[in-house]
């Protein structure tokens, strides 16, 4: 797990967007996990610009989003699909018919999200997944307690999360109970995570993410599993680390290592 600790709020959503950019760069038809909320906004602010300013194209791109709240149509102002389409699809050239949100009004739950998963394998899986974390640790709406092999399926919301949604929504009695999400095994079959968090109220959720133990308590702490998952938080983010100076120093020699020159790190390149 790489973490990488940046300054500011906009520090984060700059190298997560070149890091998307660079996947899209390198593999025109690469397959993208993409999540809603604040944290991702500036990711997807970035990468607008990129496709204005600097011919960032996704005309070949497919997307998969987390999830989706149950009983909210596409047009519903807080619905997920509402967020991707007014945030970044509507802004950039990727094809109607190669993004996916979760449907969050299935007649048949467990036949939808059998073939959700489906749609990810036969797309050839995610080559990407950005990811943001909850204070309580979880990712997607993998609640506490969510198995850590967990499939794309209908899930009970807690009272935290209901809570802390409830400032979206002009009456607290409208916010969704329930949510069709990408479980964590899910997710875990990513090729590459990316997670981002931005704040002091992540920090505690940082710490037991990285430093923690595996739990279904911090469902996030299941991508210490995962082969390829870089962590990018702010300072405010990054404030519970106990081990943070060791991350700035792997950083440093990433980067290095990144940009050619591996002889600052002491490794002589053999002989031509």
């Amino acid at each position: 797990m790489r973490v990488v600790v940046l300054p500011d709020q906009q520090a984060v959503a700059e190298r997560g967007a070149r890091i998307v950019a660079s996947l899209v760069r390198s593999k025109p038809n690469c397959v993208l996990g993409l999540a809603t909320g604040s944290t991702p906004l500036g990711v997807y602010r970035e990468l607008i610009r990129m496709h204005a300013e600097e011919d960032l194209d996704f005309s070949l791109v497919t997307t998969f989003n987390l999830d989706e709240y149950v009983g909210l149509g596409p047009g519903h102002p807080q619905s997920y699909r509402y967020f991707m389409q007014s945030n970044f699809f509507d802004h950039v050239n990727v094809q109607p018919g190669r993004t996916h949100v979760p449907d969050g009004r299935a007649l048949d739950f467990e036949a939808y999200c059998e073939s959700y998963e489906r749609r990810i394998a036969d797309a050839g899986g995610i080559d990407l997944q950005l990811l943001g974390i909850g204070a309580d640790g979880h990712i997607a709406f993998n609640e506490p307690g969510s198995s850590l092999g967990s499939r794309t399926r209908l899930k009970t919301l807690t009272k935290e999360t209901v809570d802390d949604n409830a400032r979206f929504f002009d009456n607290p009695d409208e916010v969704p109970r329930l949510a069709v999400t990408m479980g964590v095994g899910t997710i875990l079959e990513s090729k590459r995570c990316l997670l981002l968090a931005i704040g002091d109220h992540k920090a505690r959720a940082i710490r037991s993410m990285v430093e923690g133990p595996v739990t279904s308590q911090i469902t996030a702490s299941a991508l210490q599993l995962h082969r390829d998952v870089t962590v990018v938080v702010d300072e405010s983010a990054a404030s519970w680390l106990e081990r943070r100076e060791y991350y700035d120093e792997v950083e440093r020699a990433q980067s290095l290592i990144e940009s050619g020159q591996p002889r600052a790190l002491g490794i002589q390149q053999p002989e031509e």
